[in-house]
């Protein structure tokens, strides 16, 4: 049976929505876009035709991929954030909006070169070498194959020549100083793993938690900062939402100065700054 475009859409998106997904119009776009290979900003002009047999079936497929909770990233392949999209593999987590304010404090302050540990996708270092285009960075992770998916992103992006991507544990590697460190570490309990969206399941493990109480990388990060930070130089990391006075505390043990908690769009505390003086 020869089904138009936008009847496509419905169709899944009545799915989507039967199986409980919060915004299924939005997803049934997206996945008729990747079946059809037709832009979804041009879905609406492409709304009358007539899909094809091979364009149904593979809407099918994605939607059952949806349906087992595998995150839209990895069906679609890439994900927005900030200004950029980014490649997105079972190697990687997915970049989330609230990351963004990580971003936002880091550009507001000035910065020549930047330290990323654990870049995953490259998100964080390769949004804000795009914004400062005279600077240059090192972006860190022990997962090889995230690094792959980094360099990519890097090439995408456009900032390849201006980043070094670097397979090290943390400061493992890690040589010279720099006026800004970055990190979105794993930051997640064990005791609240079980608890997570089925989604988190496709994700590296190792990218989610610390297998402990969830502030192992902040002791590391923290513990080496001054070392490799120029005087005047800022620690950034993205934190769990009720993380703030612990991570802040391990910021000041480690004799970092002006530190402080910044909030993300929804006003939970997401960002601890602190300064190498």
């Amino acid at each position: 049976m020869s089904l138009t475009i936008a009847a496509l859409i419905a169709q899944a998106g009545e799915r989507l929505k039967a199986a409980g997904f919060k915004d299924p119009g939005r997803e049934a776009r997206l996945l008729v876009a990747k079946a059809t290979e037709v832009p979804a900003a041009r879905l609406s002009l492409e709304a009358r035709e007539a899909a094809t047999e091979q364009q149904q079936s593979t809407l099918n497929s994605l939607l059952a991929r949806r349906m087992a909770r595998e995150p839209m990233s990895h069906i679609i392949g890439q994900r927005a954030f900030y200004k950029h999209d980014f490649k997105v593999t079972a190697d990687t987590l997915d970049p989330r909006p609230e990351t963004e304010a990580l971003i936002l404090a880091a550009l507001e302050r000035p910065f020549s070169r930047l330290l990323d540990l654990g870049t995953g996708t490259g998100a964080i270092a390769l949004s804000l070498l795009a914004e400062r285009p005279t600077a240059t960075g090192i972006a860190t992770d022990l997962s090889q194959g995230a690094l792959g998916v980094a360099h990519e992103n890097a090439l995408a992006v456009g900032v390849a020549d201006r980043v070094e991507l670097i397979q090290s544990d943390w400061y493992a590697h890690v040589s010279g100083t720099y006026d800004l460190i970055v990190s979105n570490p794993p930051y997640i309990a064990m005791e609240e793993m079980a608890s997570l969206a089925p989604e988190l399941s496709y994700e590296p493990r190792m990218a989610l938690t610390d297998e402990a109480d969830g502030l192992t990388a902040y002791r590391k990060i923290a513990a080496g900062a001054p070392a490799h930070l120029t005087s005047g130089g800022w620690l950034m990391v993205e934190i769990g939402w009720q993380q703030s006075a612990d991570v802040a505390t391990l910021f000041e043990n480690a004799g970092l100065k002006n530190i402080a908690v910044l909030p993300d769009l929804d006003g939970r505390d997401r960002v601890v700054t602190g300064q190498n003086l």
